[in-house]
Parts: C-alpha cells; structure tokens; sequence
C-alpha cells in the first residue's frame, strides 16, 4: 500500500513539474498577435510595413504573427479591420499613415496602438497639448521633413522661380499640415505659394491641371491619395515642361524631379522595435515619446531632370527607376 501511495505522490510530482515546466516556458518565450493596419497599396507604406515586421521577427522570431490587412483606400473597410482587430484581441495594432491613426485611435483606448508614416501627430490626432508625448494607448514614429530644409532644396534647385504651387488633399490633414509649414518658410526667402486642393481622385486632375498652368514648381507633400495618382500627375506636368518636388522617394519616382525624404523601411524598423519594448519589456506606451527620422537624402529622378533639362548638385542620389 505505501509503495502505491509512494508512486502516486512520484506520478503527481512528474505532472506538476510538467505543468510548472510548461508555464514558465510560455512566460519566458511568449506568443503575439499583431494587428497590421496599412490605408492603402504605397511604396513607402509597403516598405514601412517590412521594417516593422522584420523589427519584430528579428526580437521575437516564430513567436510573432501578423494579421496584415490593407483597406485600398477604403474608409469602410477601414472600419471594419479595425473591429476584427479588436475582436481577435490583437496584442498590439500597427496604423500605417494617418487615416489608419486616426481611425485605430477612434476605436479603441485599450490595445496599444503605434502610428508610422505619419508626420505630425497634433495635427493628424488633433491634439490640443502635445509636447512629443501622446500619452493613452498611443505612440509611433514620424516622416516628418523639417520644412526649412525641403524649402532650401526648392531655392538650391529653382532660385529663379517665383510661384510654388502646393497640390495636397483636402481629406488629409498631415498633407495641408505639411503644405502651411512649408508655405511660411517659402515666403520667408521671398517665393509666392498657393494651395490647390482636391477632394479626392475625381477631381485631382482640376487642381493638377491648374497648378501646372498658374505655378513655376510644384510641390507635393507625403499624400496618400496623390501618390496613388502620381502617374496623372506625371502626364500633366510632363506636356507642361513642369518640375515637381515631392514629398517622398516612391512618388518622385513616378512623378518628381527631386525630394528630401525620410527611408520608410528603416522607419518601419524603429517603430518595430518600439513595439518589442511594449511587448517584450513591458514598457509603458503612454510614457513613450514619438520617434522622428535623424536624417534625410537628396535624391532625384534622372530621367525627369534630364527631360526638363536641370543640373543636380553632387550630394543628390539618384533614384533608381524601373
């Protein structure tokens, strides 16, 4: 009888150290899902998006998931990702650009949300008192170009033009954000600006068309809408022998003689790594600042300037082009 009862309490032992065994293991090398939210099909997002995931998977290896959903522009199937989102229970929500922000943070104070491809959180969250810390369930990295440098690549590349035309979406507050602060600076250095906005891609070509015909240069800020249509642009501004400077590389690419930009995939990276602080360290995201680029390339569009005849100084790179 005590030989049974001694093997019973042994077996007992075996399978509470099983048990024990097992739950520390799944403490010390936790799984996560992760919720990616991108507003639509884009270059830089697409490259913001494979930073962060490789962040992750760099910390975290087969113990990360990805849930990555894109809503094509769509402000309903926006919504309705993000319901999924928060019904899955996602650890952790990406919004990649600012209308994904702005919804995620709309629909939920509780799952940690970080933001990337955004570039100015105060506006785009229209936040009264913002001192580089969002606070809540929020936080993230920004594109944002400080205005006074992209204002001294329009006056290093045209000194002798006189209008810069600003083409931005009047659906998207980052873009005019981006458009005003760079309309101050311009006029500082004694160019004249004006803003043609649009309200969406019906009516983009109106406003391209116009600028092209009233503007020395035009400038496009990080639009998600315009960067959908930079091929429409690229026509207009073509047949009227026009440069454009951009706001990004990917639509300069299509569109642009030339940009001061921000490289999205290592942008992408930081915000991953933000988001294993969150996870991994337990870090507090209402106490986490948002994280800005620390530097920023010259690059131009070869074929472009060559077609509008423009000599480009040594320090810009040129952009590789299909």
């Amino acid at each position: 009888m005590k030989k049974r009862s001694l093997a019973f309490l042994v077996t007992l032992a075996a399978i509470a150290c099983t048990i024990m065994g097992t739950t520390a293991c799944k403490k010390e090398n936790p799984s996560f899902t992760i919720g990616i939210f991108q507003f639509t099909q884009h270059e830089s997002l697409d490259a913001a998006t494979q930073g962060f995931k490789d962040a992750l998977t760099d910390k975290l290896g087969d113990n990360v998931t990805f849930d990555e959903r894109n809503a094509n522009g769509d402000r309903t199937t926006c919504t309705t990702v993000i319901d999924e989102f928060i019904y899955n229970d996602v650890d952790l929500i990406l919004a990649n650009s600012t209308t994904s922000l702005q919804i995620a943070t709309a629909a939920t104070s509780e799952i940690p949300i970080l933001g990337t491809s955004v570039t100015e959180y105060r506006t785009a969250l229209q936040l009264n008192d913002f001192d580089g810390t969002i606070g809540g369930n929020i936080s993230g990295t920004s594109d944002f170009v400080p205005p006074a440098e992209q204002a001294a690549l329009i006056q290093e590349l045209f000194p002798d033009a006189k209008k810069i035309g600003m083409l931005c979406c009047s659906s998207e507050a980052n873009s005019q954000y981006q458009a005003a602060a760079l309309q101050k600076e311009l006029a500082n250095i004694g160019y004249s600006c004006e803003s043609y906005l649009f309200a969406d891609s019906n009516d983009l070509s109106y406003a391209a068309e116009n600028a092209a015909a009233e503007c020395d240069v035009i400038y496009i800020p990080t639009d998600n809408t315009i960067a959908s249509c930079a091929g429409l642009i690229a026509n207009i501004c073509e047949a009227e022998g026009l440069p454009v400077i951009t706001g990004e590389e990917s639509t300069c690419r299509v569109c642009g003689a030339a940009t001061l930009t921000v490289d999205y995939y290592d942008l992408g990276y930081a915000t991953g790594e933000m988001a294993a602080r969150i996870l991994i360290d337990r870090e507090d995201i209402s106490t986490m600042p948002v994280q800005y680029a620390s530097s920023f390339t010259k690059k131009y569009n070869a074929e472009i300037c060559k077609q509008l005849g423009m000599t480009i100084p040594e320090d810009y790179i040129p952009l590789e082009t299909e």
